[in-house]
């Protein structure tokens, strides 16, 4: 099984993409762009089969409809978040206003639970991780030990917990009880730049000390 980091859209939040030997794929975070990620995966000659989302802000989800529509896949999202797809106040593209206001179709599933998501040859562990928005997910991939993260936590930092529902006591409650328990061999894929490990932020991400 491989992943790629691709950034993508206004703020180059980066999207994953997670492929097996069958050539099947998994699009985590397609925040714009669509086109290009389309000509990347038909290079690969990959199949995808559905869009993951860590949460919906507007930087994360820019290209689900373009993909929904060329692929006819499912978009997943958590319940809290769900009508954040609708909404541009809710996504934040109508407070930055970094382009057009984004207006999606509703997800095709709602998760509403901590468990483990298998989707053909893949299986991703859902926790839920909010305190950056109130719907943030991140999926643990034991196969490959690696955790996409969205926004709760970063190379030395954590995400921002100023933006409406956010909470910061909750984010650091999120990476602490969540993803610092994992493996400290983990990768950390996260919603914006380099990736990083549990080890390494647990040794020195100065926001986390003295929690």
């Amino acid at each position: 099984m491989n992943w790629k980091q691709m950034p993508l859209g206004p703020l180059q939040t980066n999207c994953y993409i997670l492929w097996s030997n069958q050539k099947n794929c998994l699009i985590f975070d397609p925040g714009g762009e669509g086109e290009k990620l389309i000509q990347w995966l038909e290079e690969q000659q990959l199949t995808p089969l559905a869009i993951i989302l860590t949460h919906a802000h507007f930087d994360h989800i820019g290209a689900v409809d373009v993909l929904r529509e060329r692929y006819s896949i499912p978009a997943y999202i958590h319940e809290k978040e769900a009508q954040w797809l609708l909404d541009p106040s809710l996504n934040g593209s109508q407070l930055f206003m970094m382009g057009e206001l984004i207006r999606l179709k509703p997800a095709d599933y709602i998760l509403t639970t901590e468990k483990e998501l298998v989707l053909n040859e893949f299986s991703l562990q859902l926790f839920e991780t909010p305190g950056h928005s109130p719907g943030s997910i991140s999926y643990y991939v034991q196969k490959v030990g690696i955790v996409l993260a969205g926004d709760t936590l970063f190379m030395g930092s954590i995400g921002r917990s100023d933006l409406p529902g956010g909470d910061h006591k909750e984010l650091l409650k999120s990476i602490h009880d969540k993803l610092l328990t994992l493996p400290e061999e983990t990768l950390v894929l996260p919603g914006h730049g380099p990736q990083t490990s549990v080890r390494d932020e647990m040794d020195s991400n100065p926001f986390l000390n003295g929690f």
